[in-house]
């Protein structure tokens, strides 16, 4: 269906068109900024009332409210000025963090929401505590640079851009790619000791833990640490009993009262899913006003 054919002679500048599929509910009216170096004629809509808008003096887009989510946002722009909305999401390991952020992922562009994990944050390995059978434990505090974290984080909110090299599990004295963090409408923020460490707990708006059973967890954990980490599963369980569940019942589980939505992944995070990502389409339309 094609929705008023005539409305590029109305632009002032060339920009390119969103499309829209049927699937998730815009709270708002959700406003975008064309890319001058884009041309497409045509917008195309399934099952929904679109309106579509030009200012005289700049292309903007209003979606009206309704059965509509972007599926493919080219290269809109959203406007941002107010600061950010920060999120912080905590759990312990395996508890679904991973992929709890990466389906939220999937229902923003990389312009309305941006996702810095604390994975990125450890420091090389040589720095790194050892315990009394000579293993680095991993899940101390002390093991990620937090400070740097938390200034990172900062600088996010002002609205500047931010660099990070990517950590490498089982290369953990080797450097991974410079990774590029840009500001965006809603920044979240990942990792086991965000809630612990209070120069970042602060700063969050919006504190979100990740909970799933102790065996649960820890069936997961053995399947992905040996799958993808190459880990067998005897260190596995030593690392479980003497680095994981220790630090989580002193680092993580103290905070969990804290946090202001629980999310329990025992068995499936889809409710709680559709209703924080309601909440943030939200967020991220007043920043856009």
């Amino acid at each position: 269906m094609l929705l008023n054919p005539n409305l590029r002679n109305n632009a002032p500048a060339p920009f390119k068109i969103l499309f829209f599929t049927s699937s998730d509910i815009f709270p708002n009216f959700l406003r975008y900024k064309g890319n001058q170096k884009n041309t497409t004629e045509t917008i195309f809509a399934f099952k929904v009332s679109l309106v579509l808008q030009v200012s005289e003096n700049e292309p903007y887009f209003y979606a009206k409210k309704g059965l509509v989510r972007p599926e493919r946002y080219a290269n809109f722009t959203p406007r941002m000025e107010n600061k950010p909305y920060l999120v912080g999401i905590s759990g312990g390991s395996a508890s679904g963090k991973t992929s709890f952020l990466k389906a939220l992922k999937e229902r923003f562009s990389p312009e309305q929401l941006c996702i810095v994990s604390q994975d990125n944050y450890y420091k090389l390995a040589f720095e790194h505590q050892r315990d009394e059978n000579g293993h680095i434990n991993f899940d101390l505090p002390e093991c990620v640079d937090l400070d740097a974290f938390a200034e990172d984080l900062s600088r996010l909110h002002k609205g500047e851009t931010i660099y990070r090299h990517e950590y490498r599990f089982q290369h953990e004295n080797q450097q991974g790619d410079l990774l590029q963090f840009n500001p965006a409408p809603i920044i979240v923020c990942e990792g086991l000791f965000i809630f612990y460490y209070e120069r970042i707990f602060k700063q969050f708006d919006l504190k979100i833990f990740v909970s799933a059973e102790e065996e649960i967890a820890l069936e997961r954990r053995i399947k992905r640490d040996v799958a993808e980490r190459n880990i067998s599963e005897e260190f596995v369980l030593y690392q479980w009993k003497n680095h994981v569940l220790p630090s989580y019942r002193k680092f993580l589980l103290p905070f969990m009262a804290q946090a202001d939505l629980i999310v329990n992944n025992n068995t499936h995070f889809d409710n709680s899913l559709q209703v924080i990502s309601d909440f943030l389409w939200q967020k991220q339309n007043k920043a856009n006003r």
